[in-house]
């Protein structure tokens, strides 16, 4: 028998590879043709439908701020997406910004139960849901469409728009559909993605822009919670499909070359690749393909990555710089809000994935450091960029890599920078309070970040109540009670966090016996009407380490600044409308002593004032203050509106001239505040 060199070669290798097998090794896998048959991989955390989760006190308190202002006035005082918008029919907005404030929106109506915008966010929805197209296509009137009088189908998908803004609008549809189970929704998303997979070899995802191909994921994201209802092959398959045809992320951020190149090479080229909100959407994606094939690696690839990225990037108020490209961690660098929402979601969406608090613990961070203090307390405006060391808020090019022709990044305005944001932002608050809750897979609770709320929910088939009384993040004890006609046996999952060293928990008052190693609690008893749960977390004030040797205090989950008096105009652009700038007449060049740092708690004084019914994020409601030592560095001066740091060397101190004199200076949570400095030189 005459064999061919192919033939033989085909032979080896079927012999390789039965060898790796009899060896007990995996033959190398190729995500590009992924086993169909692997099983998909579900949720260690599960989200609550939307609506269950009631949020209380100062959570709730800023919920309705955004209700009462521009969250739920949005379409009515921004003519973009006022005037004829797109997702009504009309030729106005048909790009990103009306599905990002729905995304915020929507949420919103339902966690506070608000029938006024429950029926404003309704009309987007049933627009989207009942013009779908035949083909299975959705979204605004193209103009092919108008001119033609047909309606884009699968022969015609160039005739389409990019897919970009209909991943953010299945991102709106589906938070929906947990809220009402609206019947439309399935059949709609299914008859979408029937399009996409018979389309997308023809029209891939990056054939308008590379908006589309950079998020990918969160295309991918719903294709695949679609998949855990109706259990459809062909959506994995799509979702595949999908991957293949985005930005390699998972790649990516496994591979550190990436993140060492964002820092080293901030040029034009690739600029896409570590653009700060695709970097922000793109966190998950290693989580969203380790459900779809089962591989492990992808978890290790997500945190990888994430570390990387705040060691190169990071900032210490728990976000990374992207002013708009990632720009190392140097606290005088930008940080788009969007990239600060984005990146919150990535996190909710990782827990759920993987269950692991490391990025409980980063969520929490980011939330209650670096997302209050980039808007104005009544919710209305916004900074496109904010810096941590951030000692004047004004107009001006500052460090940022695209500081825009208006210089108008940095300061507080509704239009100031781009305007993405300012339609964005609202759904960080409203997703953190939706994922105070998640549910287990054996049907239990699970409460792994923590904020005042009521949850109203189904287990076993019984009705249950559980109010979360706390003003956590400013006070370390949080109590939980349960409310239920009939006991019922269930697990609550409590999650300790990393800062804590010495947590207690109590159930009706008798001690619990657990491993603070393993950060996660799992209380798996015959729960009835009555029991109450009590943890809690001591706070110790301690710093850490960041750029260029400096420090930032921290007590518990939050990041403190120095504490600035702070001085606001306003003004008026022509182009970009009114907006706020914020000066300050108060010292800030100090730095700490570094004889102190090793025992922070026996060298300040810590104040706690009650947390204000009217709760707001402002200087003048912070509960919380620290008297610390300091003394200031004379040479330590502003350049352009920057505090850039004077190096402390690898000595631990700064070798500079510093005054003679110690003064007493007060910190306060960093989200409270709109100049200050967290990051500071160490002195002698």
């Amino acid at each position: 028998m005459n064999i061919s060199k192919t033939q033989l070669k085909a032979i080896l290798y079927l012999n390789v590879v039965l060898l790796c097998y009899s060896c007990s090794q995996e033959p190398p896998k190729s995500d590009k043709n992924p086993i169909i048959d692997t099983p998909f991989t579900e949720r260690i955390y599960k989200e609550v439908p939307l609506g269950e989760i009631q949020p209380k006190g100062w959570l709730g308190n800023q919920l309705e701020i955004m209700r009462d202002h521009s969250t739920g006035h949005l379409d009515e005082v921004y003519d973009k997406i006022r005037i004829d918008n797109g997702w009504l029919g009309g030729q106005g907005d048909a790009w990103e910004e009306t599905p990002y404030w729905l995304d915020g929106a929507v949420p919103l109506a339902y966690l506070l139960d608000d029938e006024v915008l429950k029926e404003k966010v309704q009309k987007y929805i049933d627009w989207s849901i009942e013009n779908q197209r035949p083909s299975g296509y959705f979204g605004p009137i193209t103009n092919w469409e108008r001119e033609s009088g047909l309606q884009v189908d699968v022969e015609h998908c160039e005739q389409g728009a990019d897919w970009w803004p209909r991943m953010l609008m299945l991102k709106v549809i589906q938070q929906y559909y947990t809220a009402t189970q609206d019947k439309r929704v399935l059949p709609f998303m299914q008859r979408y993605f029937d399009y996409q997979l018979a389309t997308l070899d023809r029209c891939p995802i990056g054939k308008w822009t590379e908006w589309a191909a950079s998020r990918g994921v969160e295309n991918m994201r719903v294709v695949q919670w679609l998949y855990t209802i109706t259990g459809d092959d062909q959506l994995l398959k799509l979702s595949q499909k999908i991957k293949d045809q985005s930005f390699d992320w998972s790649n990516w951020l496994g591979n550190r070359d990436w993140v060492i190149d964002a820092a080293s090479h901030p040029n034009g080229e690739n600029w896409m690749r570590r653009h700060g909100v695709n970097v922000a959407m793109a966190i998950k994606e290693p989580g969203i393909n380790f459900q779809r094939t089962g591989d492990s690696s992808y978890l290790k690839t997500a945190k990888t990555g994430f570390k990387d990225l705040m060691l190169l990037h990071g900032l210490p108020n728990g976000i990374f710089s992207a002013d708009e490209d990632l720009h190392g961690n140097a606290p005088i660098q930008g940080t788009e809000l969007c990239a600060i929402v984005e990146t919150m979601f990535s996190m909710e969406e990782l827990i759920g994935i993987s269950g692991d608090p490391f990025y409980m613990d980063a969520l929490e961070r980011m939330t209650f450091n670096a997302l209050p203090t980039q808007t104005t307390d009544d919710f209305n405006a916004k900074q496109y960029f904010q810096m941590a060391n951030q000692i004047v808020i004004d107009r001006g090019v500052f460090a940022f890599t695209l500081p825009f022709n208006h210089q108008m990044n940095n300061v507080l305005g509704a239009k100031s920078g781009y305007s993405c944001c300012y339609a964005n932002m609202h759904q960080g608050w409203t997703k953190y309070a939706q994922h105070l809750w998640y549910k287990t897979q054996t049907g239990g609770l699970a409460a792994l970040v923590y904020g005042p709320n009521t949850l109203l929910t189904t287990i076993n088939d019984l009705p249950v109540t559980i109010e979360e009384h706390t003003n956590y993040p400013f006070e370390d004890e949080i109590r939980f009670e349960v409310f239920m006609e009939q006991s019922s046996r269930f697990t609550m999952d409590f999650r300790i966090p990393v800062w804590c060293d010495s947590a207690a928990i109590t159930v009706n008052g008798t001690p619990v016996e657990f491993n603070v190693d393993q950060r996660l609690v799992h209380l798996d008893r015959v729960w009835k009407d009555g029991d109450q749960v009590v943890l809690n977390f001591p706070m110790e004030i301690k710093a850490t380490e960041w750029a260029e040797n400096s420090r930032a205090v921290e007590r518990g989950p939050l990041v403190y600044g120095l504490k600035l008096n702070e001085i606001w105009d306003q003004d008026t652009h022509k182009q970009e409308g009114k907006y706020f700038t914020v000066h300050t007449d108060s010292p800030w060049n100090y730095g700490l002593l570094q004889q102190q740092l090793p025992q922070l708690n026996k060298h300040t004084k810590l104040t706690i004032s009650p947390v204000a019914e009217d709760f707001v994020w402002n200087l003048a409601n912070a509960p919380l203050e620290i008297k610390i030592q300091a003394k200031q560095i004379p040479d330590w001066k502003a350049i352009n509106g920057l505090a850039y740091l004077p190096v402390t060397g690898r000595e631990g101190f700064y070798k500079g001239e510093v005054s003679k004199n110690i003064d007493n200076v007060s910190l306060v949570p960093v989200g409270f505040t709109k100049l200050r400095i967290i990051a500071f030189p160490i002195v002698r």
